[in-house]
């Protein structure tokens, strides 16, 4: 090849290179715009775009990492999946999942329904869930377990209203927003089906009067009224 046809080709490679870091520089400007899509219905769009908008700031539209930007944006409450795309010239659109909270979780917290926490900053926090609460960790075996006893003493018509797992694993529930049910560690069918038996047979009709059930009894369980000390109504126990 000649000496004259090898420097065209070199002048030419550089006015590529050179034509190509000018349009990168042109395409990559600020960002000037987030728009947010998807339907949310316990937040609210000024909110969104006040948690959304601080994580583009200084960030260019060509250069910003999309993966990461989107595992910051996936922090933010209430949301559970992001997706964000470029729209030309200089948007950055992001499509959100929001979370679905089926419960309480400590006091701080919400849980989606297969049992992970998030926290619920923003709007529109739901009425009416249970209250769940159990070492870190545990919420889907705590989620789990409360669909099972909803589910078994809703014939009995009451409702679990709050669950908890103690560290040591007992568990204890509340009844209609009112009686606490110590429910223990073994034995836990055995247990309500004595529970149940007793409801049916006579507890049921005496909700009103009931402080707490405690069922960590081999043969039978021990309830305390209001208006008595614990010695005094532990003492009511009932066989089954």
């Amino acid at each position: 090849m000649r000496r004259g046809s090898l420097f065209g080709l070199v002048l030419m490679a550089l006015v590529l290179v050179a034509g190509g870091r000018a349009l990168w520089l042109w395409l990559d400007r600020p960002i000037e715009r987030v728009v947010i899509d998807g339907q949310v219905r316990h937040v609210g769009p000024g909110y969104l775009r006040s948690q959304l908008a601080p994580l583009v700031v200084g960030e260019t539209w060509l250069s910003v990492d999309l993966g990461e930007l989107r595992e910051r944006a996936r922090e933010v409450g209430w949301l559970a999946e992001v997706r964000i795309s470029r729209r030309w010239p200089d948007v950055l659109a992001f499509e959100l999942e929001e979370q679905r909270p089926v419960a309480r979780w400590h006091d701080d917290f919400l849980l989606n329904a297969v049992g992970e926490p998030f926290v619920f900053d923003g709007e529109g926090l739901p009425t009416g869930l249970p209250d769940l609460a159990g070492p870190p960790g545990s919420g889907p075996e705590v989620l789990a377990y409360y669909r099972q006893l909803q589910a078994r003493l809703e014939e009995l018509g009451v409702e679990v209203t709050q669950l908890r797992l103690e560290a040591r694993g007992a568990w204890r529930l509340q009844l209609d927003h009112s009686i606490w049910v110590m429910l223990g560690r073994n034995d836990r069918p055995a247990r309500l089906a004595r529970f149940a038996a007793a409801w049916e047979r006579e507890l049921g009709q005496l909700e009103e009067h009931i402080r707490y059930i405690d069922l960590r009894y081999p043969n039978g369980i021990a309830v305390a009224w209001h208006g008595e000390s614990d010695s005094e109504g532990l003492e009511s126990a009932h066989n089954g």
